[in-house]
C-alpha cells in the first residue's frame, strides 16, 4: 500500500513540473509591449466676470495630442452674488463667495487626483476696471480668493486679471476647439487628426464692462498692433483680437444713462427712449462715480448728487439713435479698416460665433435660429414699442430689473456689429448666435485651460508585457491546472505522513547522576508492517523536574533488586538506582 502510493505521488509531481514548465513558455513567448489606458488630467478656471462669477473644471487624458490636451468640460458652478469686483468694500467676502463652488469641485474630482489639479482664476473687464479706479483694492480682492483657494486640496496656480486681449484670444479658441476646427476624432484612422479644409472661426464676446472681437483675417501680421500668436495641436495661429473696455451691456447702459440725463440737465425727469412706455427708473447721479467709465466730471450734470427719474417712451428710432452717440465714429474717417475711437481693425472675414451677452439678449427675442437682418431689425422695433404693462403679462417670469433694458440692449448689438464692425447684409449670415457647443459652455476658461496645457508636461504611457488573446487564455488554464495539481501532490504527501504507525512506546522514572528524578520515553515508528522493515526505533530523555512519591497507590510494589524487562537497560544506561515511582512538579503536564 505504502509502496503504491508513493509511485502515485511521483507520478503527481512528474506531471507538475511538466505543467508548469509549459506555463512557463506560454507566459514568456510571443509576448507584446501593451501601452496602459492614459491616466485623467483635471483643471479648473474661475471666470470672475464684472456682474458674476464661475467655474469650470476641465479634464483630458495625460499622453495629450500634439502637446495640447484634448478638454472636455466636467463640472460648472455658478457663485451666488455679483462679481468679485463688488466687494471692494469687504475683500473677504470675495474669497467666502467661492468656497460653495470649491466644495462642489470635491465632489467631482476623485480624492487621489485632487492635489495635482491645477487652479486658476481668471479676473476680467470688472477687476481691470476696480484696478484702474483703486490698485490697492483689486489687489486685496485677489489676495482673499486666492486664499480661500489655497485652503482647498487643489494645486493653486494663481489668481490674476486677465488683459482684453486675452480674453478675447482664449475666447477664440474656445470656439473653434468644440467645433473641431483644431483637430478632430478620426474613427478610421483611431486617432486626432487636423481637418484637411480647417474652418476656423470668429469669436464674438459681449460681457458686462467688455466686448471682444476676434478672427484671422486675410493678409499679413506685421501691422498688426492687436495680434496674437498660439501654437496647438502641432500648428501655429496668428489672430486679429480687440477687446473695448466700457463697452460692455451695463456699462453701456450706466453711460447712456448718464448721457441722456446730461442733455436734459437740470431736470430732474429725464425722458429715456429705450425704456417702454410706463416703465420709470429712479437714479442717482453719485452711482456714476462707481465706475471709471461714467466718473467723469460732466459740467453739463451740475454740482452736487442729486435723484433723476429716467420714464420710458418705447421709442425705437430714439434709442437706437442715442445709442449710436456713446461710440466716436468720427475718428475713423472714411477708413474702412476702422471700427471706432480710431481703432485699427482689418475687415471681418469667415463665419462667427456671438455668444455672451450677444446670445442671452438675442435668445430672448427669438433671434437666434439664423434670421435675416431685416427680420432682426423689425423684430427688435416691434419689442421696443411695447408698453411695460404689456412686457410685464407677457413674460412674468422674466427678472423685471433686466426686462427693460432688451430694447436698449437689442439696439446696441446692431450697432456694435454693423457700425462698428461693419458685418452688412450679406456678412450678417455668417453671425451664428450660440452659446455651448456639446455639453461644455463658450467662453475663455476653456481656451484658456487648453492653452496651459501646453505648458503641462504630458505623461509617457506606462507600458506593459502584453499576450495574443488565444496565448493568455492557454497560459492561465495551465497555471491554473499546475496549482491544482501541486496542491493534490501536498495533500498526498501530507497523507503519507499521517499513516506511518507508531507502537510501543513506554515511559519509564529513572535517577540522574545527580540524584534529580528524570523520565526516560522509548518507542517504535515505522509502517503498520512491522516487517517491512520501514520501521524506526528512537529513546527520548527528557529532563523534566520530578519528585519521589511517598505513597504511590497505582504502582505494584516490587522486591528489593527487581526490575522491569523493557526499563532494565535504560536505567543502566542513565543510573545504576532506577526509581520505583515519580511524579510531575506540574500536574498539568
Amino acid at each position: 500500500m505504502f509502496t503504491n502510493k508513493k509511485h502515485f505521488t511521483s507520478a503527481v509531481v512528474g506531471a507538475l513540473v511538466a505543467l508548469s514548465i509549459i506555463a512557463l513558455v506560454l507566459s514568456l513567448v510571443n509576448t507584446e509591449d501593451v501601452a496602459l489606458p492614459p491616466t485623467v488630467k483635471y483643471g479648473m478656471v474661475f471666470d470672475a466676470g464684472s456682474s458674476h462669477t464661475s467655474l469650470f473644471v476641465y479634464e483630458w487624458d495625460s499622453d495629450k495630442e500634439n502637446d495640447t490636451g484634448v478638454v472636455s468640460q466636467t463640472l460648472s458652478c455658478d457663485v451666488h452674488g455679483q462679481g468679485i469686483s463688488s466687494y471692494a468694500n469687504d475683500p473677504p467676502k470675495a474669497g467666502d463667495s467661492i468656497r460653495e463652488c470649491l466644495d462642489e469641485v470635491l465632489k467631482v474630482v476623485p480624492a487621489t487626483k485632487q492635489r495635482e489639479v491645477p487652479a486658476y482664476l481668471g479676473a476680467t473687464a470688472g477687476m481691470r476696471l476696480l484696478r484702474e479706479q483703486n490698485s490697492s483694492a483689486a489687489e486685496q480682492v485677489l489676495a482673499e480668493v486666492a486664499k480661500t483657494m489655497q485652503e482647498y486640496p487643489v494645486a493653486f496656480k494663481g489668481a490674476r486679471i486677465l488683459t482684453g486681449e486675452e480674453e478675447g484670444a482664449y475666447g477664440w479658441i474656445t470656439i473653434n476647439y468644440l467645433l473641431d476646427s483644431f483637430t478632430k476624432y478620426s474613427p478610421k484612422a483611431h486617432t486626432w487628426v487636423r481637418p484637411e479644409a480647417a474652418n476656423i472661426l470668429g469669436a464674438l464676446d459681449l460681457g458686462g464692462a467688455s466686448t471682444q472681437i476676434s478672427f484671422i483675417p486675410e493678409g499679413s501680421v506685421m501691422n498688426w498692433k492687436e495680434g496674437s500668436k498660439f501654437t496647438l495641436y502641432g500648428y501655429d495661429y496668428s489672430i486679429y483680437t480687440h477687446s473695448y473696455l466700457c463697452y460692455g451691456q451695463n456699462e453701456m447702459l450706466k453711460r447712456l444713462a448718464k448721457e441722456l440725463i446730461a442733455e436734459s440737465s437740470p431736470s430732474a425727469r429725464v425722458h429715456h427712449p429705450c425704456y417702454p412706455t410706463d416703465y420709470n427708473e429712479t437714479v442717482s447721479l453719485s452711482s456714476f462715480r462707481t465706475s471709471p467709465c461714467t466718473n467723469q466730471s460732466d459740467p453739463r450734470l451740475g454740482p452736487g448728487d442729486r435723484n433723476v427719474t429716467l420714464e420710458g417712451r418705447g421709442d425705437a428710432s430714439g434709442c437706437l439713435a442715442a445709442i449710436k452717440k456713446l461710440f466716436n465714429f468720427s475718428a475713423c474717417g472714411q477708413s474702412q479698416d476702422c471700427t471706432f475711437d480710431g481703432i485699427y481693425q482689418p475687415p471681418v472675414r469667415g463665419q462667427f460665433i456671438a455668444f455672451s451677452a450677444f446670445y442671452y439678449n438675442f435668445k430672448f427675442l427669438n433671434l437666434t435660429e439664423g434670421q435675416t437682418l431685416a427680420t432682426v431689425r423689425e423684430t427688435i422695433e416691434r419689442f421696443c414699442m411695447r408698453s411695460w404693462e404689456d412686457l410685464s403679462a407677457s413674460y412674468p417670469e422674466e427678472n423685471p430689473q433686466r426686462l427693460p433694458k432688451y430694447c436698449a440692449n437689442a439696439n446696441y448689438i446692431l450697432t456694435l456689429l454693423l457700425d462698428a464692425y461693419k458685418f452688412n447684409e450679406t456678412s450678417w449670415n455668417n453671425i451664428i448666435f450660440q452659446m455651448k457647443a456639446g455639453s461644455a459652455d463658450v467662453g475663455w476658461t476653456l481656451g484658456y485651460m487648453l492653452n496651459l496645457t501646453n505648458m503641462i508636461p504630458a505623461e509617457a504611457p506606462a507600458w506593459v508585457k502584453g499576450h495574443v488573446p488565444s496565448l493568455w487564455a492557454a497560459a492561465i488554464t495551465f497555471i491554473i491546472l499546475t496549482f491544482v495539481l501541486g496542491l493534490t501532490a501536498l495533500l498526498l504527501l501530507l497523507s503519507e505522513e499521517l499513516t506511518v504507525g507508531v507502537s510501543d512506546i513506554q515511559i519509564n522514572c529513572v535517577k540522574g547522576n545527580d540524584g534529580e528524578m528524570l523520565l526516560l520515553c522509548s518507542c517504535t515508528v515505522g509502517d503498520d508492517n512491522r516487517d517491512s522493515g520501514d520501521s524506526h526505533h528512537c529513546s527520548v530523555l527528557l529532563e523534566m523536574p520530578l519528585k519521589p512519591l511517598q505513597y504511590l497507590p497505582d504502582v505494584e510494589e516490587k522486591p528489593a533488586g527487581h526490575q522491569d524487562r523493557h526499563s532494565a537497560a535504560e536505567s543502566r544506561a542513565v543510573s545504576p538506582h532506577p526509581a520505583p515511582g515519580c511524579q510531575w512538579d506540574s500536574p498539568e503536564l
